[in-house]
Formats: C-alpha cells, structure tokens, sequence
C-alpha cells in the first residue's frame, strides 16, 4: 500500500490515450516509461520557428511527451548527467502553439500562466511535475538518450530520451484543476 500525500502511484507506458490523460487527476502519482523529448525555452523557440515557417520539425509532436530539462554531461558508463526539471513557465508563451501541434503531455516544476492552462483544456493534455533537487535520482530512471536536433545548444539541445519508471505527479489534468492554485 502507498502511503504518498497525493495518492496511489500510477504506472504508465507513454504515449497515453486519450481515455488516461482525461482519467489522471490533479495530484495522481505516475510512473512513466517510454518516449520523452527534452526541450527549454531556446528549443521551443526553434521548434515553433520552425512550424511558423511551415518547415519539417526535429520529432513528430503528436501526441509525445516534453520534459523541460537541460541535462548535464554523462559520466563515464553513464547515459546521462543529473537532469532535474527546469521551471517550467519559461516555456509558457511557445506551450499553446506546443499544445495545438500536438503535444499531450509537459513535465517540468512550479506554477503555468491561465493561458496555458486553458490550453491544457482545450487539448486536453497534462502538465506534470517532476521533483526538483531530485536530478541525480531522475538521471537514473533514463534508459537511453540521444541528440535529435538543435545540437548548437549543448545541454539545451533537444533530446529523445528512453524513461524507465519515472517518478512524477499530475501538476495540473486536463480539466485545469492545479496544484497551484484554486483555479476551476
């Protein structure tokens, strides 16, 4: 029996349907394992210059999942240095153009704009929390990790990475109830 403050942990095989995302509450804790692509504000402000001017982009949006990290270097026997989340509401002003394309799932920390909480609605799409201060800890639930695009911007490139149990909770469903606020 889990005895968390927010709930029964949740295992997940990413991508999640549609019928998941709608079922995950605010404060559900998940387990992930599957496809992520890392992106910060620099790689959401390549991606979304690149769909304003209709080019080819790095990955598939459709329903994928992004994790707001900026990785450190891998040690030696590695796959990846410490990467905890970022804040996430750097991303807030690229997240509904993010949304609209197809992405289904953010993981990151703190708090998201009203904007992007409707957004969240209107995709019907999540906004999960990740633990910061638990990098170390979260570098070992990642399984495989490559450079997929942008690789001019170092740790802030864009990565595909391969999760295995990831620990997260759901920060803000796709209702827009949230973890921050008393919002809906």
């Amino acid at each position: 029996m889990n005895n968390s403050a927010f709930g029964s942990e949740k295992k997940y095989k990413l991508p999640l349907t549609e019928d998941d995302i709608v079922g995950l509450v605010c404060g559900d804790e998940l387990s992930l394992t599957g496809t992520v692509y890392t992106a910060r504000d620099a790689a959401h402000k390549k991606i979304v210059q690149l769909m304003e001017r209709g080019e080819k982009l790095p990955f598939s949006p459709n329903n994928q999942t992004i994790y707001y990290v900026g990785p450190a270097p891998a040690k030696p026997g590695r796959v990846i240095g410490s990467c905890g989340p970022t804040t996430s509401g750097r991303m807030d002003k690229y997240t509904p153009t993010m949304l609209d394309a197809g992405i289904k799932i953010m993981i990151g920390k703190g708090p998201r704009s009203s904007e992007v909480i409707d957004s969240i609605k209107k995709n019907k799409a999540l906004y999960l929390a990740a633990v910061g201060g638990a990098a170390a800890l979260l570098a070992q639930k990642v399984v495989a990790a490559e450079i997929v695009a942008f690789p001019e911007l170092g740790p802030e490139a864009v990565y595909k990475l391969e999760i295995e149990d990831f620990p997260c909770f759901v920060a803000i469903d796709s209702q827009g109830k949230s973890i921050y606020n008393d919002r809906n």
